[in-house]
């Protein structure tokens, strides 16, 4: 059994190969050609926590595998990952496990690749500037999905702690300066949105984390925060006005996503809001963006067969490479 850590993925693996993955998980999704459960959610309130454990299987790839990811946003106050997971790749010949690799940046990683994926899908190709609304630990791999399939000018990055906001920015102006983007700190989201040709939440806000009506015509949307029915980034005048709605999972969306689920139980839109998958648009079965002046959203709250494609092209990357460590069990 081989065992990956984060840095040994971080060897093998760029976020384009992440991105090229995630596609072809979603192609799979949508194709039918993966068996995908609703995730299993248990909630940990003594330590205002959740731990969910995502199973799944690809038949094309002979792969299948569980990851277990946990939010405890009370971990940082100890110096701990506020989503710590770990993922458990098994042969689908023989049904066992071939690796165990560190699911913390895995979930980062695919999740990022999701919104770069939808955004070279569904964002206008001349896009210039981004928003980053969150900080979080799944922030920095959505600023570099977001770099890396568009020639940004300039990313505006918000959060409700500016001082980590303008930390967040320093260490991601050094570590993307190849992109050649320039990233700014911002103190309002209204000033993160303003003009913005490709817009990204990724916290765990309750409430709309920026004004739906300051979206320029144009923009495309990527909600990745929002995982349960009582969590909300983006509010319901963007949702319900929005030209183009695409998601990762319609099934999980209308399961879990507080995003969809709020305005669907106020009576401001019906499940036929969501235009499809990103898989059928990848097929495609559906059509995408229809005009330079649609404004286009990719909701997202992460699907197994994402974990399972993007670990099997890691853990083989990893065997050509001869990088990581084998223990016997």
């Amino acid at each position: 059994m081989l065992l990956l850590t984060k840095e040994d993925i971080q060897k093998v693996f760029s976020m384009r190969d992440a991105i090229n993955a995630v596609k072809t998980a979603f192609k799979f999704y949508s194709e039918g050609k993966s068996v995908v459960p609703l995730r299993i959610n248990i909630d940990i309130p003594k330590f205002q926590g959740q731990s969910l454990f995502m199973p799944g299987y690809v038949d094309d790839l002979d792969s299948l595998g569980i990851k277990i990811v946990s939010v405890f946003p009370k971990n940082v106050e100890k110096n701990l990952p506020a989503v710590p997971a770990k993922m458990i790749l098994l042969d689908g010949t023989t049904g066992d496990v071939c690796c165990i690799m560190d699911g913390t940046y895995l979930t980062q990683l695919r999740t990022g690749a999701g919104s770069g994926a939808a955004t070279d899908i569904l964002s206008n190709k001349d896009s210039k500037i981004g928003a980053l609304i969150g900080t979080g630990g799944q922030a920095r791999c959505q600023l570099e999905a977001m770099l890396c399939v568009r020639e940004l000018d300039e990313v505006r990055v918000f959060s409700l702690d500016y001082d980590k906001c303008c930390e967040f920015a320093e260490n991601v102006r050094r570590e993307f300066k190849n992109y050649g983007a320039k990233i700014t700190p911002v103190k309002t989201s209204d000033e993160a949105v303003c003009d913005a040709d490709i817009i990204t939440a990724v916290t765990t806000s309750k409430n709309p984390v920026f004004d739906g009506k300051k979206v320029k015509k144009g923009a495309h949307i990527n909600g990745v925060g929002s995982y349960t029915p009582n969590m909300q980034e983006l509010d319901e005048y963007i949702v319900s006005k929005a030209e183009g709605l695409y998601v990762d999972s319609k099934e999980a969306v209308l399961s879990e996503a507080g995003d969809i689920l709020i305005p669907l139980t106020k009576g401001l839109i019906k499940e036929d809001r969501i235009n499809g998958e990103i898989g059928e648009l990848i097929t495609g079965k559906i059509k995408g963006r229809r005009a330079n002046e649609d404004i286009t959203i990719y909701k997202t709250v992460g699907i197994s067969v994402m974990d399972i494609v993007t670990a099997y092209k890691i853990y083989n990357k990893a065997l050509e490479k001869n990088i990581g460590t084998y223990v016997d069990m």
